[in-house]
């Protein structure tokens, strides 16, 4: 099992999607909002994002809601590991 299957495993993203990844955790802001939504604008729609942070992207949870997309974050040991994912409507 990846370590991005057994993060996706612990939220409630799709885990039958396709998964890119993005690890911002050594940057500082506005870098790892930026990075994130500007990957987000060229991944297909049904691809889930796992992006590693060192902290919770508080900053980032309303910009995705306006963008049509969910989110659910879980901590590690490593640090903040948010899934990202196209809303469907479900």
């Amino acid at each position: 099992m990846t370590r991005e299957t057994s993060i996706l495993k612990e939220t409630v993203a799709p885990t039958d999607r396709p998964v890119e990844t993005l690890d911002v955790a050594d940057l500082g802001p506005p870098e790892p909002l930026r990075q994130t939504l500007e990957l987000l604008a060229d991944l297909p729609d049904d691809t889930v994002l796992i992006q590693y942070n060192d902290r919770a992207p508080q900053f980032l949870f309303p910009k995705l809601a306006d963008r049509g997309y969910v989110h659910d974050t879980v901590e590690t040991d490593e640090g903040v590991v948010t899934a990202i994912w196209a809303d469907s409507g479900n």
